[in-house]
Parts: C-alpha cells; sequence; structure tokens
C-alpha cells in the first residue's frame, strides 16, 4: 500500500509534541529515581530498614497503577493538553513537598500523590502520537517518548547524585519539584489537542488512512468496560506486568544493587547504575524502528508490535540470569545493559500494541488498563525483592524470581493478544451502544 507523507503542517506539531513528551517523560522518571538515589541517606536520616524502603518505594507505585484505570479514561475524555498539564504539576509539587518529610508515613504521602500526579503521563503520551501520527508511522515515535523510561534513569544517578551530594537529598527533591512546575506550564502553552486544531484534506487523510473511521464521541463508560471482555486487552494487561516488574526491580533497587551486592562505593555507583539505563534507551528507539520496519514488510499492525515485545522479553530474561549467577562485577553490568536494552524495546512496543489494538478514542484507555497491570507487577517488585533480599542475604533468587516473571509475561504476548485489532462493531457489540453513530475521517 502506498505510505501517505505528513504534510509540513502535521510534522511541526509532530516535532513539537515529541520533544515536549521527551522532556516530561525524562522528568517523570528522574523523579521516580530520587527515592532510589537517596537511599542510603534516607534511611539512616529517618531510620528505616531496607524492608521499610521497599514498602515506600511501592507506595508510589501502587498509587500510580490504580490511578491509571480512570486516569486513561479522563485522557480520552478529556485530552491530553488539560490533563498531562495537571497531572505535571500535581507531581512536580508533591516532589517538593518530600523534601520537607521527618517520618515515614509522610514520606508516603507524599510519594502517593506523586503516583497520582504522574498517573497521565504516558497514557497522554500514546493518544498524542495515536492523534498525530498515521498508523503506519506510530512505532519509531512510541519508541522514541518510551525511551525516556531509560533516558530518565540513566542520567538521573549522576545529576541526582551531584544535587544530593552538593545541596543534601532535601534539596535534590525540591529543586526537581520546581523544574517540573515549569515543564507543566510549558506544554499547556504550547501543546493543543487535535480537537483544537483545524485540518486540511491533506492533513486529515495522512491523520487517518489504513484505519476505520474514528468515532466522534469521547469514550464511555460502556465501551471502556466493554475493553475488558476482550481477549487482548487481559493479554496486555497480564503482559505488561512482567514487563513492568523486571524494569521496576532494577529501577528501584539497582544502585542498592550495587553498593550492597557488589561493594562500590555511593559516587561509583552513581556512574556505573548509569550505564545499563543507557542502553534502554537504544532498545527502545530500536524497537520502534523495527516495529515500523516490519508494518512495512507486511505484517499487520498488531503483530508487527507483538513480535519485538516478545523478543525483548525473552531477551530481558536470558541476561538477567546470567546477572543473578555470574561473580564479575563487569559481567553483571554488562548483562543488566542487555537486560535494560531489551526490556526498553518490550516496553515501548507495548505502548504502541495499545495504540493499534483498539477504536482511535479508546486508545489512552487501553493503555492505562494496559499500565494498571504493569504496575502492579511494578509496585510488587520493589517490596518483593526487598523482602527477599533481607531474608536471603543476597539478590540472586530476586533476580531469578524476577526472570521466571517476565517468562509467563512472554507466553501471555504469545498466545493471548489476537492478531487482529478490536473494532468500533465489535466493541460496541459487547458495549451494547448505538452502531449507528457518527464517525468521521479526521480527528
Amino acid at each position: 500500500m502506498t505510505r501517505p507523507t505528513a504534510p509540513a503542517s502535521i510534522r511541526r506539531r509532530q516535532r513539537s509534541a515529541l520533544i515536549m513528551l521527551v522532556i516530561a517523560g525524562t522528568l517523570n522518571y528522574l523523579d521516580r529515581s530520587t527515592l532510589s538515589i537517596a537511599n542510603p541517606l534516607i534511611r539512616n536520616e529517618l531510620g528505616l530498614s531496607i524492608a521499610d524502603m521497599g514498602l515506600l518505594l511501592s507506595a508510589f507505585l501502587w498509587a500510580y497503577a490504580f490511578a491509571q484505570l480512570p486516569g486513561g479514561a479522563l485522557v480520552d475524555r478529556v485530552g491530553p493538553h488539560r490533563l498531562l498539564a495537571a497531572g505535571l504539576g500535581l507531581w512536580s509539587i508533591a516532589q517538593a513537598v518530600a523534601g520537607f518529610v521527618t517520618s515515614f508515613w509522610q514520606f508516603s504521602i507524599a510519594r502517593v500523590f506523586l503516583g497520582l500526579g504522574e498517573a497521565p503521563m504516558f497514557s497522554s503520551a500514546v493518544r498524542v502520537v495515536r492523534d498525530w501520527y498515521n498508523v503506519r508511522d506510530r512505532g519509531l515515535p512510541t519508541g522514541t517518548w518510551n525511551c525516556t523510561s531509560s533516558l530518565g534513569p540513566a542520567i538521573a544517578p549522576p545529576i541526582l547524585t551531584v544535587l544530593m551530594i552538593g545541596f543534601g537529598w532535601r534539596w535534590m527533591f525540591g529543586i526537581m519539584g520546581l523544574a517540573g512546575v515549569v515543564v507543566a506550564a510549558t506544554w499547556f502553552l504550547l501543546y493543543r489537542d487535535p480537537t483544537e486544531e483545524h485540518f486540511t484534506d491533506e492533513e486529515r487523510h495522512y491523520l487517518t488512512d489504513g484505519e476505520e473511521p474514528r468515532s466522534q464521541a469521547p469514550v464511555r463508560l460502556a465501551e471502556w468496560l466493554g475493553l475488558f471482555r476482550f481477549r487482548t486487552t487481559w493479554g496486555l494487561v497480564l503482559g505488561f506486568f512482567g514487563v513492568v516488574y523486571m524494569g521496576w526491580l532494577y529501577l528501584a533497587w539497582l544502585p542498592g544493587y550495587l553498593e550492597m551486592q557488589r561493594h562500590m562505593s555511593i559516587p561509583k555507583t552513581g556512574l556505573v547504575a548509569a550505564v545499563p539505563f543507557a542502553f534502554g534507551v537504544v532498545g527502545s528507539i530500536g524497537g520502534g524502528w523495527i516495529a515500523d520496519w516490519l508494518m512495512r514488510r507486511g505484517f499487520s499492525p498488531v503483530n508487527s508490535r507483538k513480535i519485538p515485545v516478545i523478543v525483548g522479553l525473552l531477551g530481558m530474561v536470558g541476561f538477567t540470569v546470567v546477572a543473578a549467577e555470574t561473580p564479575s562485577d563487569f559481567m553483571a553490568v554488562a548483562a543488566i545493559s542487555a537486560a535494560l536494552m531489551f526490556g526498553a524495546s518490550a516496553s515501548g512496543m507495548s505502548w504502541a500494541l495499545a495504540s493499534v489494538a483498539a477504536p482511535a478514542n479508546c486508545t489512552a484507555s487501553l493503555g492505562a488498563i494496559q499500565n494498571f497491570g504493569g504496575y502492579l507487577g511494578g509496585a510488587l517488585a520493589p517490596t518483593v525483592t526487598g523482602f527477599i533480599v533481607q531474608a536471603s542475604g543476597s539478590f540472586t533468587p530476586a533476580l531469578l524470581v524476577s526472570a521466571a516473571i517476565g517468562l509467563f509475561s512472554a507466553l501471555m504476548y504469545l498466545v493471548v493478544i489476537r492478531a487482529a485489532p478490536i473494532t468500533v462493531a465489535e466493541l460496541d457489540a459487547v458495549a451494547g451502544v448505538d452502531t449507528a453513530r457518527p464517525t468521521v475521517q479526521g480527528p
């Protein structure tokens, strides 16, 4: 089929939106990393055990996970323009407030609000790509904004370690909160949803060619509930559970692993911990390029995304086992780097899969439902890891448990997610809504 070319006006909107998503996503992961980087200092000052820190790390994740369910539907109804700006503002204020806490419970409350504020970030991003890119071109931009899940942690150790050593861990939280308020204001002033724009026929053709007509109506409760009646939805939920579990084990505990298991100093950890996440940037962008390449070679929109996810998960599993078993510090860091490269590809293409697996007006909803399943795994990973390490005195069994969960999730992607996307007619049928509702050929 002929591949439509984006008009210059659309390309400008794409570039500006993608740049802002990368900045916001990077900040998102910098803010998530602050607690991990300051782990030893916070434990000493507040008198927390390793298990307490695992629970504290998970406080953000439980709030983030459960906020996904309403958050995705709100993105589809309100639009990323307003909702992402509000979320950015909320999480940045919560981040700044964390610099003033004096107890475990105060810190837990701040982390809960951080999770609530960050909840719309990636469902907004997947909706932005669905709105502004043709179906054949969504893999690479999805991989690009998703690379922030590796870029943020890659630059977090050196940046946050410098701030922490120079100003103290409390000021580190405050500075990051102020930066987030600036990013929130920038997004609100510069980004526009497609419903706020007027399109020419050429622009509309590029945005919708290759897909069924889009519904004019925002997602309704019956449609949102109807998504749960499809096996693809459950495949995404169960599959993403393992992707995020494995990713969050490293995100939450890699600095602690290097210090406790590999006996590295805090300054050295700040440098070494950045290396594996830098490889994740390559994996996320590379996975997006491969997905678009597969679709241009005739693979379906779903399969062109599902294959990189499965390969990525299997690669992450294999290299995590190597990291668990090797006595060499160099080999452990190299294996973790490879694991995070494959894992970032799996993560990015899971989001790209959500962008083609359901009707356009349900994109953020399906992506958020998937992310809910993922962050149930993400919320368990720090706590389970903390208890395993405290009980065994080693990270090795925690890494092996993570690998087993990843293998299960790869199987879910392989056998549960069907090759065809959920259509408007199918969703209308299970939701019991009017199948004659109006549709349009443009956003």
